[in-house]
This record gives structure tokens, C-alpha cells and sequence, in this order.
């Protein structure tokens, strides 16, 4: 009887404890989880004008919802550079003489907006110069950003927050002549520098990939748009060029400049150009820029050496063990005539 007693105590805790899994269980299918897939394109991702004081431009921008129905606002920042490889720091707070306005009647800068999925959005945008604004360059960003709705009762909203901008690159002047005053501050081979007739010289092996990186100084108060090419020459008449990408390198900053084709270069540290191949024997190499029609040619040369060293070497190691295997061979067949002798 006590056994039958101390079973069933049991069996309630289990039913119990059942029950209440099992309302867990069901009360966690029901609060659905919700997560906002944002996703947004703008159009022109980029605008550069030449403006003179008291004048205005109107742009058309197309924004388009690629995700979920989102509320997103129209908002413009100003920026500047933040390093020499085209990144830029984003400042909160709008400052400077620019002056932006929406002409879409039913859109405001800072307003919400809403979209659907697929929807597309023309965004009228007014820039105007004021009298009286400074010559110089006033870079800012159009930013379509993302106002995450409120929480649904009953689930669970992953309330995310996203931007896509567009730049914007304006230059004041009064007589449409723009300042330009560029420099190559870098181009160089990566790599150990080893004395070379009295110089310093880069030395490789014949298979490494060749790492280069050039880097133009923009001294001039508006920014510029390098064009050119890296050209490499060998010993043997060898010759390739690659195009330098057009970019734009603002106002007092500095850019690395990417060239095309170019081969992956592992490293943390990017680079220009990536050559890869067999060398052997020295390679010079020459870079020209030129900013656009009637504008100054930049120049500058660099120079590397690479030899055969992993052939090299591993023929020297096949040699050694080569000669070890026959004199063993040899040492062998000794001792095997001596014991026939015996």
C-alpha cells in the first residue's frame, strides 16, 4: 500500500510538470519572431557639380525599397575624408553655406516616408549656392535612413536601423576654373629594400606576387579626378600596362590609387597593383597622371629585382640528397664485394 502511494505521487509531479512544458511550448510557437530584412538602392550613387555663388541645380534621385515595407526619411550631412584609401567620417551635425531643400510636394527633408516592397520613390533634390559662399569644395551625403516601426503587440520586431547615401561634391567658384594641384607622394614596391650599387632596391623571388602601391597627394582646394597607368619593362623588352581606376581625391587628402588587372595580394595592408608571374632579372617600373585636358603630367619610377631562389635552393637540396643516396648506394655495393672477397 505505501508503495502504490509513493507511484502515484509521482505519476501527479510528472503530469504536472508535463502540462507545464507543453503550455511553454505553445505559448512560445505563438510569439512569432520578426526579423526586418532592410534593403535599399539610390540612384545616382554619386553627384559632382561646379557651382558659381547664387546659383541652384535640381537632381533626381530614385530610391527604391528592395526589402520589407519600411519608414525611412530623407536626411543630407556633411563629411570628410578619413583616410587615403576613400573613406570618409560622417559629421551628425549639418554645417556649412549649401543649402538643401526637397521638391517633392509631399516629401520633406527629415520627414517620414513610407514604402512598400518593390516600391520605387523619385526624390526631387534643390541644392543652392548662396551669395557670398566661400571658393572652395563642400562635400555632403544625401542618406535615405531607415525609422524602425514600432514593436507589434503579440511578436517579437528586430528593430533595425539602416542608411544609403549618395555623395554629393560641390564646387564653388566664380569663374568656373577649378584648383588643381596634385602630386605623386608615394610609389614604391612593397617589400624588404636591399643596398643595390648605392641605391636600395626591392628583391623578390622569381614566383612571389609583387606588391605596389601608389599614392597621390591632392594639395589644392578642390578635388580631382587622376587618370594615367603603371607601366612595367623587363631586361628582355618585356612590357605591360596597367590602367590606373578614376577616382576622386578630395581637397588637402591623400588617395591610394587602385590599378587593373591585378592579381590577390594577401596582406592586411592593401595595395595599388598586384603583379604575378615569373620574373627574373630587374623590372622597372613607371607611372604617369594627368588630371584631364591641359592639365600637368605627373611622373614617377620605382624598380625591383627577382631571381629563381625556391628553384635555386631546391635544386641545391636535390643535388646534396642526391649525392648522399649515391655515395650510400656506392658504400653499399663496397661492402657487398668486400663480403664476396672474404
Amino acid at each position: 500500500m505505501i508503495k502504490y502511494s509513493f507511484n502515484k505521487k509521482i505519476f501527479r509531479i510528472l503530469v504536472i510538470l508535463f502540462t507545464l512544458f507543453c503550455t511553454i511550448f505553445f505559448i512560445s510557437l505563438n510569439q512569432k519572431v520578426h526579423a526586418q530584412l532592410i534593403s535599399l538602392s539610390i540612384y545616382p550613387p554619386i553627384l559632382k557639380a561646379i557651382m558659381k555663388p547664387g546659383k541652384e541645380i535640381m537632381i533626381a534621385y530614385n530610391i527604391k525599397n528592395l526589402g520589407d515595407p519600411t519608414t525611412l526619411q530623407m536626411l543630407v550631412l556633411p563629411f570628410e575624408p578619413k583616410d587615403n584609401l576613400g573613406n570618409v567620417r560622417i559629421k551628425e551635425e549639418f554645417e556649412g553655406p549649401i543649402r538643401f531643400k526637397l521638391d517633392n510636394t509631399n516629401i520633406e527633408l527629415n520627414q517620414p516616408i513610407f514604402l512598400k516592397t518593390g516600391q520605387s520613390q523619385q526624390i526631387l533634390l534643390r541644392i543652392r549656392v548662396p551669395e557670398g559662399a566661400p571658393e572652395k569644395d563642400y562635400y555632403y551625403t544625401l542618406f535615405a535612413e531607415t525609422d524602425p516601426s514600432p514593436t507589434i503587440e503579440g511578436k517579437t520586431s528586430s528593430r533595425s536601423k539602416a542608411r544609403i547615401g549618395s555623395h554629393i561634391l560641390i564646387t564653388v567658384t566664380k569663374s568656373g576654373n577649378v584648383d588643381i594641384k596634385g602630386k605623386v607622394s608615394l610609389f614604391s614596391v612593397l617589400g624588404n629594400k636591399l643596398p643595390f650599387f648605392g641605391d636600395k632596391i626591392s628583391l623578390f623571388d622569381s614566383t612571389d606576387i609583387i606588391p605596389i602601391t601608389l599614392i597621390v597627394e591632392n594639395n589644392g582646394r578642390n578635388s580631382i579626378k587622376p587618370n594615367g597607368e603603371i607601366i612595367l619593362r623587363g631586361n628582355f623588352g618585356e612590357r605591360a600596362e596597367y590602367n590606373i581606376l578614376s577616382q576622386n581625391i578630395l581637397a588637402y587628402s591623400q588617395r591610394q590609387l587602385m590599378a587593373t588587372p591585378s592579381a590577390y595580394f594577401s596582406s592586411e595592408k592593401p595595395v595599388s597593383l598586384a603583379l604575378s608571374g615569373f620574373f627574373i632579372g630587374k623590372y622597372n617600373l613607371s607611372t604617369k597622371i594627368n588630371f584631364g585636358e591641359n592639365t600637368p603630367q605627373l611622373y614617377a619610377s620605382t624598380s625591383f629585382i627577382a631571381l629563381p631562389f625556391k628553384f635555386i635552393i631546391g635544386s641545391f637540396i636535390a643535388i646534396i640528397v642526391g649525392i648522399v643516396i649515391i655515395r650510400k648506394l656506392n658504400d653499399d655495393k663496397d661492402d657487398e664485394n668486400d663480403e664476396e672477397e672474404e
